[in-house]
Order: structure tokens, then sequence, then C-alpha cells
């Protein structure tokens, strides 16, 4: 990448439009770009309140200077303002000023934002665009992409959702010097499903000592990975896009069983990566050493591999129940035969959830 040149990933869904670019200084450009993609009028920058601070006004300026009435909305921070009530108050706030079918939203922050926003965009006037400024390494390399847009239910996570694909995605990686280290180290988790599922190189060439500065490849690598199945499936309906839920049933269940906020999505990943591993060895093949390759790139980024003892497993398997890859009663679960490789099966059964989750309180 030269100096001061964002990398352009090709993001090719039939029917629709999206341009993602990747690389530093894109929030001062972000008026500039939404008006190159066609976007004018009334916007509204959805944000938190911690993310709104350092962020907000450099992106409000840029949005202005191009001719772009902004109105900033802050919620809270974390994922408890991932719910239908968020979501009906940022559409009352819309409503009261003033925004229309011909306005648009942009989303700044991490997954949560960019869920709830892209959500809201999704509903408002029946849809508007949606613009995504994704501030995490979690939202940069796999949230933002690919349109699933959606809140929390009190049942489990995501259950409320639609599928809405952004026009723009601006993956500014200098607002990952601003991130905490821990909020910084579970986006990592999701990187790692990509090298198990697709890209087995990538998990040798990880290191947790690369500055931040210089992630913008290996980002714009990971949103090629996350894009290209997406462009295969965008709707999850013959299979391919599934395999980026490897690990996820179980970290969704880990999330509901223990209150949204505990974990960081990327932690509970990290857990239901390692307990996807211990099944892929015994329904799939996977190799022994193969498995513990990957549970030791989550360990070097920091990433928890045991589960907490209060935790229980019935209370995790019922969870499970609830998620959305349980089709007609029966789980669809990714597992990888060899790293790189990963399939949906459909033999994985409850026993084999609790005998994963034994394994992580060993």
């Amino acid at each position: 990448m030269k100096a001061g040149v964002p990398i352009e990933v090709p993001v090719n869904i039939p029917g629709q439009t999206c341009r993602v670019l990747v690389g530093p200084g894109l929030l001062t450009r972000t008026g500039e770009l939404a008006r190159d993609s066609g976007l004018h009028g009334t916007c509204a920058v959805i944000t938190d309140e911690n993310v709104g601070p350092l962020h907000a006004a450099a992106v409000l300026k840029s949005l202005e200077a191009a001719g772009s009435k902004a109105v900033l909305l802050t919620v809270p921070a974390g994922e408890r303002s991932k719910c239908l009530a968020t979501a009906e108050d940022v559409c009352d706030r819309m409503i009261e000023a003033g925004l229309d079918r011909g306005s648009f939203v942009v989303a700044l922050g991490g997954g949560v934002i960019g869920d709830l926003a892209g959500f809201v965009a999704a509903i408002y006037q029946r849809g508007i665009p949606l613009v995504q400024i994704p501030t995490t390494i979690v939202a940069q390399v796999d949230s933002s992409i690919g349109g699933k847009t959606g809140v929390n239910a009190r049942a489990g996570k995501n259950l409320i959702g639609a599928f809405h694909q952004p026009l723009l995605v601006l993956a500014d990686t200098n607002t990952l010097a601003t991130l905490p280290d821990r909020e910084y180290r579970e986006g990592f988790a999701e990187v790692i499903k990509h090298g198990a599922i697709r890209d087995a190189a990538l998990l040798d060439e990880l290191d947790p000592a690369t500055p931040r500065e210089n992630l913008a490849p290996l980002i714009a690598r990971n949103i090629t990975i996350k894009a290209t199945l997406v462009a295969e499936d965008e709707r999850e309906q013959s299979g391919q896009r599934a395999l980026l839920n490897f690990g996820h049933t179980i970290a969704h269940a880990i999330e509901n069983v223990a209150g949204y906020g505990r974990f960081l999505h990327g932690e509970a990943v990290s857990l239901g990566l390692a307990a996807a591993l211990e099944i892929s060895r015994h329904k799939a093949g996977l190799a022994a050493a193969e498995a513990d390759r990957a549970r030791e790139k989550l360990a070097a980024f920091g990433l928890p591999l045991a589960l907490p003892d209060d935790l229980g497993t019935d209370a995790l398997i019922a969870a499970s129940r609830r998620d959305k890859k349980f089709a007609q009663g029966r789980i669809r679960y990714v597992l990888v035969p060899r790293l790189g490789e990963a399939f949906v099966a459909e033999d994985v059964t409850e026993d084999d959830l609790r005998a994963a989750l034994q394994t992580l309180r060993a």
C-alpha cells in the first residue's frame, strides 16, 4: 500500500453496490467518499459514548464540508444497546430530526453500533442507504462486511434483523490506535476463524507484535475472505456463507447465558472456536496438532480458552437450541477437517456439544 492510498477491496455481490476502502485517514474523507457514492442530504451519524468523543467530530466536519447535514445520535456503549428499544429510540430521534427516504445512515463504531445502525437503516422508511465506518478489529474484518444487521432478543443473539448491504465501508486503521488492549485483541478471534475456514497460511503469519498502524493489508485480506463467501451466498441459502459461523453457535450461547457484556464478542468466539476445533477432531478428522496450532494462536492473542464453571452446560445447550443455525430442530454445525477448509455438518449431536464444552472446563 502506497503512503496515503487506501486499499480498495472488491465486493461483488450480485445486484448490490458496495465500495470497501481500508487504510489510514479515511474518517476525514467520509463526506467526499459518501458524495462519490451518490449520497447527499441529511444523514444520521450513529455512534456510542466511547467512540463519539474520539472520532465523531472528524466525520461530522467531513460530511458537512461535502454538503450533507449531519445529525449525531449517541447511544450507551456496550452490547445492551443492541436491542429493539434502542433501535426504536434512534428511529424516533431520526424522525424528530427530519430525516426522510432521501437520507442515509452512518454507523461509526464497533460491531454493536454497526449491527444496530445497520438495522435502523434497514427499517427506517422501509430502508435507506448505509455507510459503515468500523472502528474495531472485529468490525473491520467481519461485522461491517456482508449486510447482516440486527439486534438481540432476550432469547438469543441477533435473532431480530435484516439483510441490508452498506453502500460504502471505510475501515480507517487510525481508529485502532485508540482501542483499549482488550477490545483490540478480541477482534483477532474472527481473524483466526477466517484462517481456520479458508486461509491456513494466515495463521502462521499472524503476529501479536505487529504494530497497529501496519495492519491494513491484514484487514484487507480478511475482508476479501469474508466478501468472497458473502458473494457466493449472500442470504445463507447454499451453505457457503454459513462457513463464517464456525465457532459461533457456542459463542452466541455463551454470550446469552453469561449476560450480554460479560464477554466481548471475540472472547466468546475464542471459546466457541476451541469447542468447534474439538468437535472437528472427533467428527471431521481434524488432526490434534492442527487443532493445537489454532488454539495456540488464540492463546498468543490473550484470548480465553477455559469456560467459567458458573456457565452451566445445560443452560448453554438450551441457548444453543435457540440459535439461528438450528434448522428444523437439527444442528447445522461448521466443522474443519483440516485448517483452511470447512463444511456444514448435520450429524453433530447435543452429546457432541456437551463433550466439547467439558473439554473447555478441563
